[in-house]
């Protein structure tokens, strides 16, 4: 007979234990004392065997109904419902442990030897504040579309489009490398494309006419600042240097024989090579005089109240500010987009040249990646002449000024 949800609940102990039979398999546990449980007894390969369908009330009688009928049609699939449980547990601790953060994890280890200190810390800040509070303890099987964009779609009502734009593309990357490693099985975020709001296109600020570059350059000659500081604005557009590159520079960089300066890979934004800066006659005199003043210390440029670091990454930025420049008109980081123009417009050097000078990743006509040192000739003769064309625009400039 059936059992009843009245005949189950009003089930009372007794001195010896019995069960209580719902058919098909399915019974009640009645204990001498404690909880009632649920049990199906089952036959497979000849053999009887019975799993728990664990406490009653915990589980009632319609739910232990339909595990019993979930395990009667493995059976009838020829599984046994005992292995399969335990498949299922494994599977579940596996799921437990493959989530997002766990993967992040593995991708970013993998990569970071790639990446320069502070593209590192930047990547890590976004992964665990804008992804992992969100989707980190979740199995990585069990993420869909809808779910990363709702988890992106909250630093976007921050305001912060860039950076949730950025948090998709590590997204994507993290699902990419767990294709590779065999622990997802599609990634779907290319599939949110355009499905975030397109951020404006903000372009680091430049100046790039000439007359406006002379004037510039009057202008740093004429600043009143530390030597530390207008020995970093007079070489930053001659070596155009990324800000931090530039104020991170340490002595022993400079190849004074050679006359270079090599930056070592780990200091690098991707970190997998050197970079070669050739430095002009102008260059060299700067770094000659800024010598008598840092010479014994460790950074060329240190700061101020520590000669154990390099100075801020805002001095340059405030020196310009301070000579009049307003964001709008002028960055550090705008010498390198200053560079990049006038060489190719005005001065008409090779792209690959520059791209090379600016340490962008330049490839061959088979895909592959030049050595660090390529061209170096043609970059030494090109960055002398650059050195120079800045000289005659301040030049010009100053005639204009005293005219």
């Amino acid at each position: 007979m059936r059992l009843t949800d009245t005949v189950v609940r009003n089930a009372k102990p007794a001195p010896k234990a019995y069960r209580l039979s719902d058919g098909r398999g399915l019974y009640l546990v009645v204990p001498t004392r404690g909880n009632k449980w649920w049990m199906f007894r089952y036959r497979f390969s000849g053999k009887e065997n019975s799993i728990s369908f664990r406490l009653y009330p915990d589980v009632s009688l319609k739910y232990a109904r339909e595990q019993r009928e979930e395990a009667r049609e493995l059976l009838a699939r020829g599984i046994d419902p005992s292995q399969q449980r335990k498949v299922d547990k494994l599977q579940k601790t596996e799921s437990s442990r493959n989530t997002f953060e766990a993967l992040a994890e593995a991708w970013f280890n993998t990569k970071k030897k790639e990446w320069s200190e502070t593209h590192q810390k930047k990547i890590s800040s976004i992964l665990e504040n804008k992804l992992h509070p969100w989707i980190g303890k979740t199995p990585i099987s069990q993420i869909t579309a809808p779910i990363l964009l709702k988890a992106l779609q909250k630093t976007e009502t921050e305001g912060k489009y860039e950076t949730a734009k950025k948090a998709k593309q590590i997204a994507g990357q993290v699902f990419r490398y767990g294709v590779v490693t065999g622990k997802v099985e599609h990634n779907f975020v290319p599939d949110l494309r355009g499905a975030l709001t397109t951020p404006k296109t903000k372009h680091m600020a430049a100046i790039i006419e000439p007359d406006e570059i002379g004037k510039l350059l009057l202008n740093i000659d004429n600043y009143e600042g530390t030597p530390v500081v207008c020995c970093a604005l007079r070489l930053a557009p001659l070596t155009f240097l990324r800000p931090g590159e530039l104020r991170h520079g340490e002595w022993t960089e400079i190849k004074w024989e050679k006359k270079l300066w090599i930056i070592s890979a780990e200091k690098m934004r991707k970190r997998n090579e050197e970079h070669i800066v050739p430095l002009s006659r102008q260059s060299l005199e700067i770094l000659h005089y800024i010598k008598r003043f840092t010479g014994n210390y460790r950074y060329i440029f240190p700061s101020p109240r520590s000669k154990t670091r390099p100075m801020s990454d805002n001095a340059v930025l405030s020196a310009l500010r301070n000579m009049g420049y307003a964001k709008e008109q002028k960055t550090g980081h705008g010498f390198r987009a200053m560079a990049r123009t006038l060489l190719d417009e005005e001065l008409e050097f090779n792209t690959d040249w520059i791209e090379m000078q600016l340490a962008h990743a330049v490839k061959d006509s088979l895909g592959r990646a030049y050595n660090h040192t390529k061209y170096l000739k043609q970059r030494t003769k090109m960055m002398q002449e650059w050195a120079d064309y800045l000289d005659d625009l301040k030049e010009k400039a100053k005639a204009r000024a005293s005219g």
